[in-house]
């Protein structure tokens, strides 16, 4: 089944936290100079038109990455949104960057990013945007065959992001093998997994495996902008990492508050910040 396409969604509050938590990990590893490897397993177009078609039937963006466009940031959002700036740098809000081209920019010419994108639409656009870029390497698999493959891999240290679009029932209990496969397979890597408050059992489903499977340090971070129902959509989203790097935990108490005000669409609207393993 492959018909999800980000571009209905791209830049809503979702993307806002998912790529806020990105770039500080990623940031976070570029404090050392030592090379590291970004793997994003679902990477979609990698770049989106915030005034196609798709756009005009959802405007979710509005919701969303357009409420902080020109608002006071804090810190820990400015390398996020200085990817925005430039890439809109007219002053303009017509694109938006998806995982991928966020990772491209914030990583360095030693890092090594690998790209998988099974939609063969939205691959063809993704290694069209890195088609001149050596250290990009994008493929048309299954991103979960493709992580199992990649690990460990040879620079020791980095990132995998995991978002699938969970339109299969079956895609929680994947990102649970996936998850605890790939420990194993690099303890040291960190796992930054995405998911959508739609349904809470589905949620409660990711939280207690991921609890129980004996991960090293998980952190659970959510926003909902709405409250929390099973039957009206997505009201939030969240991330789980595994191996945060050391600061996040601070970082996002300081930023979840700030987007709760600023992403707000109901006066429930809350944050969830705890961790389902502690540090080791």
């Amino acid at each position: 089944m492959l018909s999800y396409r980000h571009s209905f969604h791209s830049g809503n509050h979702a993307d806002v936290l998912k790529h806020a938590v990105q770039s500080l990990i990623l940031q976070s590893l570029k404090v050392k100079d030592k090379a590291f490897v970004y793997i994003d397993t679902h990477a979609g177009a990698g770049c989106y038109d915030l005034q196609s078609k798709e756009m005009d039937k959802t405007g979710e963006y509005l919701e969303g990455i357009k409420r902080l466009w020109d608002a006071d940031l804090p810190a820990t959002m400015q390398a996020y949104v200085n990817v925005l700036k430039t890439l809109n740098a007219d002053g303009e809000l017509r694109h938006y960057p998806g995982s991928p081209l966020l990772a491209k920019e914030l990583c360095r010419p030693q890092d090594r990013l690998l790209l998988s994108e099974l939609h063969p639409a939205d691959f063809e656009l993704l290694q069209a945007l890195s088609a001149k870029d050596r250290r990009v390497q994008s493929y048309k698999v299954d991103g979960f065959a493709q992580l199992k493959g990649a690990l460990p891999p040879l620079e020791r240290r980095g990132m995998v992001l995991i978002d699938p679009p969970y339109e299969l029932d079956h895609e929680y209990a994947d990102v649970v093998k996936a998850v605890v496969d790939g420990i194993k397979r690099w303890a040291t890597g960190t796992f930054a997994i995405w998911y959508p408050v739609v349904h809470s059992d589905d949620v409660d489903f990711l939280q207690r495996k991921l609890t129980n499977a004996g991960l090293p340090g998980t952190l659970q971070i959510e926003l909902n902008v709405l409250k929390e129902n099973n039957r009206f959509g997505m009201t939030g989203s969240g991330m789980i990492v595994v191996n945060p790097p050391w600061l996040l935990e601070q970082q996002m108490s300081e930023l979840l508050p700030w987007l709760v005000d600023n992403l707000r669409q109901s006066p429930e609207a809350n944050f969830k910040l705890r961790w389902l393993s502690p540090p080791r």
